[in-house]
């Protein structure tokens, strides 16, 4: 599934090139997209924004495109909107020929058109701080973990607290701090958590530079291509700083890599 450092990289480049574009033409040739040509059509796309994992594409008018990519969803734009593959899910054309693309072989996405007001009050209610936001300062962090209970690597992927930061760079960046992910939330000293929100920071700025790298062609990228974990999916494996093996442990359902050693 693509985390947020993939999506917000899909944003970025999106952002690039279709800010001001009217779309023209809308062909949903292999999804369910009742309504979107009819309320998309003749708007201009005034701004691409990522909430979480929700792209959120703000067209003229108070509407909301809303795309959420989930397993295999791909979202790019193309220099010729009839040069998309005959197994793209959407074809959205803009002024001047070029095109956004959706791709989605498995059609677990979402692509959806809302009232802008609406979508944002339900995803507001439900999603919590940007980890990536100017906002979302060591204070602020502080704050959200006052008195919590829950282990920390289920705080950090608490979609109510931090919106988007998935399993992957909640390990990473508790490794990085050198945290236990079974350590409560509440009961990290203050420097420990300060620490954390740097992590979680240059982990996620990290990423999105890797993933913006990898994401040389349309759909073309792998998930995390260039960035290098230190812990995750490397159960067994010696850690990079203390040669122990890490441990995978079960948490919620989800599976937690970390070091034993080096994270207390």
């Amino acid at each position: 599934m693509p985390e947020l450092p993939e999506v917000e990289t899909v944003v970025q480049r999106l952002r690039e090139h279709v800010p001001g574009l009217r779309i023209t033409a809308v062909e949903a040739r292999r999804c369910a997209a009742a309504g979107l040509a009819q309320r998309a059509v003749g708007r201009s796309i005034e701004d691409i924004v990522r909430r979480g994992k929700h792209i959120l594409m703000h067209l003229s008018g108070g509407w909301t495109l809303h795309v959420h990519l989930r397993m295999t969803g791909h979202l790019f734009v193309v220099p010729d909107s009839r040069q998309a593959s005959s197994s793209s899910r959407v074809v959205i054309a803009l002024d001047g020929g070029s095109g956004i693309v959706y791709e989605d072989p498995r059609a677990f996405g979402r692509l959806e058109m809302r009232r802008t007001a609406v979508l944002h009050g339900e995803l507001d209610a439900l999603l919590g701080d940007e980890p990536l936001a100017p906002e979302f300062t060591a204070d602020r962090f502080l704050a959200l973990a006052r008195c919590v209970r829950q282990p920390v690597k289920l705080f950090l992927m608490d979609q109510r607290r931090l919106a988007g930061l998935g399993n992957i760079y909640a390990a990473e960046a508790l490794f990085a701090a050198r945290i236990d992910p079974r350590r409560a939330t509440g009961r990290l000293a203050a420097p420990r958590l300060r620490r954390l929100h740097e992590e979680i920071v240059r982990v996620l700025h990290d990423a999105v530079e890797s993933a913006r790298i990898a994401y040389g062609l349309p759909g073309g990228f792998s998930e995390g291509e260039a960035f290098t974990c230190q812990v995750y999916g490397r159960d067994g494996q010696p850690c990079f700083a203390c040669g122990k093996s890490i441990r995978r442990l079960r948490q919620a359902g989800r599976s937690t890599y970390f070091c034993p050693s080096c994270q207390r």
